[in-house]
């Protein structure tokens, strides 16, 4: 099976840290002004995933701190309990 990739083009990024995704991408995806991404990084990649469905400034911040529990988990740093303290701790964020 022939598998087809995209020929990569080359950009850069501005002091201010945006990255211009070029003409020919933002024409086929369908990338106007305003589309939201969800931005993720392995090893030395930068992917970005154009997200269809609305978005709003809830779920972004949402995203971050599942982002930032990983990122914590990853590098050790959390708690370990009982299970039965750990649904106690649980009932609390329902309220």
């Amino acid at each position: 099976m022939k598998k087809e990739f995209e020929v990569p083009e080359l950009t850069k990024i501005s002091s201010k840290g945006q990255v211009v995704i070029p003409t020919e991408f933002r024409k086929k995806l369908g990338i106007k002004e305003g589309s939201i991404f969800a931005v993720s990084t392995k090893k030395n990649m930068i992917v970005l995933k154009k997200l269809d469905a609305k978005i709003d400034a809830e779920d972004l911040r949402t995203l971050k701190l599942v982002e930032e529990a990983w990122k914590d988990i990853e590098e050790g740093r959390f708690k370990k309990m009982p299970i039965d303290k750990f649904f106690k701790e649980l009932e609390k964020w329902k309220r």
